[in-house]
């Protein structure tokens, strides 16, 4: 009990864990504007964060609208990678040939730069909407099917062992004590994919396509519009982070216990 309020003690507030970055984000923004105002650095190479703030605002109904092709393309590609990803990670913890043959192959495709591959998809499927959904396939599933597949391997074979001798099937063994097991480092897994899966759309539509956030950035690049790149930039972030939280709200209503613990710490 006193070691536990003893980590309370230590921990920081709530309003410290907030204003600290806070802090920390305004002073680099002011640290920005002074350089570019004093002519440190040239203002047509690097736009104030109020010029891009005023990109933003100039731009916000058109960046809306790329914003959502860019977020469908991700979210379809995201769905399909973890839905793949978990086939994937069943079969080669089912499997010991399938882990064998496969394991290396996954390792050593993620090797290959996602910016070599997309040119290729563009090529052989076209400019529309299904290369840059199979790139973020191809960007996400690898950290979902690693994450489960290590979760799955992670149950202690004691209480598998204990589960057939209650006569348990496969299915319950795999229900009751592989999946929650991998549910934490599932979601581990699905928070990296999530952040892949814009960027893996955005450089899937930097290379051709008629709407998305990688267009945008495309066309006001060749304007030299660098005030506009920032202000994509700003999106892609604000875009990943949704996700993130998304993700993170989904771990909370699938795993209760991790609030019990959180409550009780």
């Amino acid at each position: 009990m006193s070691a536990r309020v003893s980590r309370r003690a230590q921990a920081p507030s709530r309003a410290r864990r907030v204003l600290t970055p806070l802090l920390a984000v305004v002073a680099l923004l002011a640290a920005w504007e002074a350089v570019v105002d004093l002519g440190v650095v040239p203002n047509f190479l690097l736009p104030t964060p109020v010029q891009v703030v005023a990109a933003l605002v100039e731009d916000a109904p058109l960046l809306a609208a790329h914003s959502l092709t860019t977020l469908a393309e991700a979210a379809a590609g995201l769905a399909a990678g973890v839905a793949l990803g978990f086939a994937f990670a069943v079969l080669m913890d089912r499997f010991e040939t399938f882990y064998l043959a496969f394991e290396p192959l996954m390792t050593i495709s993620q090797t290959i730069p996602t910016v070599a591959i997309a040119p290729l998809l563009v090529l052989w499927l076209g400019y529309g909407a299904l290369p840059k959904v199979v790139l973020v396939v191809v960007s996400t599933f690898f950290p979902i099917t690693v994450s489960l597949v290590s979760g799955f391997r992670s149950v202690d074979p004691d209480a598998i062992d204990l589960m057939r001798t209650m006569n348990a099937s496969r299915w319950q063994i795999f229900w009751y004590a592989k999946l929650p097991a991998a549910a934490d480092q599932f979601f581990s897994g699905l928070k990296i994919s999530a952040t892949y899966a814009i960027v893996g759309a955005v450089i899937a539509e930097w290379l051709g396509g008629n709407a998305g956030l990688g267009v945008y950035m495309t066309r006001v690049r060749k304007s030299f519009s660098y005030d506009r790149m920032f202000a994509s930039i700003i999106i892609i972030s604000v875009l990943s982070l949704g996700l993130m939280k998304l993700v993170e709200l989904a771990q909370r209503a699938c795993m209760p216990w991790k609030r019990a613990e959180g409550s009780q710490q």
